[in-house]
Parts: structure tokens; sequence; C-alpha cells
């Protein structure tokens, strides 16, 4: 019980400074990567709610958490999202920022849901639709986490081109590079046993290992 109840404190805790470090974010202007960014992005085209969006728009990558990923990891990821969602409008209703610098709104937004990130990811969960993609791919090919965030936070943040100026779009790419700078030096891979290659691969290794003794 104590284990579990240290692991959702840990992903309430990562929730709390993913939705702190989109408020700072979101109060300059600024905007990452991933479903977040689309958030920001159809946020300007709808005037929703920032956490309406967010939710909405993860909602169709649950169908492949739950088949790929299990019913803990999906529920926990839905959790997590919700409360994401919540705490960020709830901030924007509370806190007003009139000036920060861009340059220093993009380090401390994205450093904060770096971290948030990385608690959330260590304890089972996600924050939406290319974090359930990230470590999808990583359970099962061994690719990085941060890796596959950074190529997909790049093509959001060419779309944000539309909508966004030059200087915005600049400083929310500084923003994403924190961000996966923090998650790509501090996240740890999958386990091993998780890393594994297929069947087929391993059965195809076995029979070149015994022609090797012919």
């Amino acid at each position: 019980m104590k284990k579990i109840a240290f692991e959702w404190y840990a992903i309430i805790e990562g929730c709390f400074l993913v939705a702190l470090g989109f408020f700072f974010l979101q109060s300059s202007q600024l905007l990452v990567g991933g479903t977040g960014g689309l958030a920001a992005i159809s946020n300007h085209v709808y005037e929703i709610s920032l956490g309406t969006w967010f939710f909405l728009i993860n909602l169709p990558f649950f169908i492949i958490a739950y088949k790929q990923m299990g019913k803990s990891f999906t529920f926990k990821s839905i959790f997590a999202i919700a409360l994401v969602s919540t705490l960020s409008d709830t901030l924007s209703s509370l806190i007003v920022i009139d000036t920060i610098p861009l340059w220093l709104a993009a380090f401390i937004g994205g450093g904060l849901m770096g971290i948030g990130l990385l608690l959330v990811f260590r304890h089972g969960a996600s924050l939406g639709g290319v974090n359930i993609l990230a470590l999808y791919l990583e359970k099962h090919y061994g690719i990085h986490t941060g890796k596959v965030i950074f190529v997909i936070d790049m093509t959001v943040l060419t779309l944000a081109f539309q909508v966004y100026s030059a200087h915005q779009v600049l400083y929310s790419v500084v923003a994403s590079l924190v961000l996966t700078s923090v998650i790509g030096r501090y996240h740890k891979k999958a386990p091993i046993s998780q890393q594994q290659p297929k069947p087929d691969r391993l059965k195809s290794r076995f029979k070149r290992f015994k022609l090797l003794f012919k």
C-alpha cells in the first residue's frame, strides 16, 4: 500500500509540475510540441479552454494505450491527463503574469514540464498521445523516449507558424529543447526484459548460431 500511495503521489506531483510549466508558456504565448502544442494551436483557432483542448486531443490515443500498454497504464494516463487539464485551467484563473522575458518563460516552462513528465513516466503513466507513442516505441523497439518526442515536437512547432509569430515559435523551440534535454538526460530506458527481440528474430538467430557448429 505504501508503494502504491507513493506511486500515485509522484504522478500527481508530476502533473502539477507539467501544468505549472504549461501555465508559464501559455502566459507568454509560447507552446511546446506534442498534444500540448496542438491544444495551444487549436485554442488560437477555436477559443475553448486550453485544458479542454488538451483532454479532447488526447482521447483517441487511449485506444492505443489500452490495446498496447495495458489497463493500468491507460487508467493512470487518463487520470494524469484529466488532472493536468484541470490544473492548467485552474492556474490560469488564479495567477496572472503580466511581464516575463520570453527566454525565461521558455526555460522555466520547458524545465518544469520535463521534470514533471519524468515523474509521470517513471510511475507507469503518460500525458497523452505523443508520450504514449514514445513509450510504446521505447518498450517494443528500444527507441529512446526523448528522441521520439523531439522529432514530433519539431513537427508540431512547424505547424505553429500558421498562428504564432516567428519570434514566438523560436522561443517555443527553446522550450521544447529544454524539455527534451531533461528527458533525454534523466529518463531511464525501459527494462531490458521489455526490449527483447521478437520471437521470430530469436529463432532465426538461434538457427544461425547452430549452423556455426555444424
